[in-house]
């Protein structure tokens, strides 16, 4: 143990509170050296891992409310009437933020999304895809 405290005597930079006399603790200030920068690893800092990185997004064709008396009660064959009209978009997240607008179509067998609006943050009206 006293090699430990040895230790600490002797760096002083990395100095312990000293309480003082009236409980309040004695602030003082230490100096940090300046890190030395170094280039980027990789190929030039590309973000090239970025792009192989995959996503999950998530869609939404509508939603609805309903008592949990009600929710307890579904099974095989009901039916839950969603907010929207078959005539309007399914809406497209990425986590929590809408970032495109699309239709349902079929393909394969599968339903996939035709998206017909890009969304960004600051436009002030949506791009529109054409295909």
């Amino acid at each position: 143990m006293e090699n430990a405290a040895q230790a600490v005597e002797e760096k002083p930079d990395q100095r312990e509170e000293t309480p003082q006399t009236d409980g309040k603790k004695q602030v003082q200030t230490v100096e940090f050296s300046e890190a030395a920068e170094s280039e980027p690893t990789g190929a030039g800092g590309s973000i090239d891992i970025l792009l192989d990185m995959s996503v999950p997004i998530t869609i939404t064709i509508g939603q609805t409310k309903m008592p949990v008396q009600r929710l307890l009660q579904l099974g095989p064959g009901s039916v839950i009437t969603l907010d929207k009209s078959i005539d309007e978009p399914a809406e497209l997240y990425l986590k929590d933020t809408k970032f495109a607008t699309g239709n349902i179509v079929v393909v394969d067998g599968r339903f996939a999304i035709k998206i017909e609006q890009i969304l960004g943050l600051g436009d002030s009206a949506p791009k529109k895809v054409h295909v």
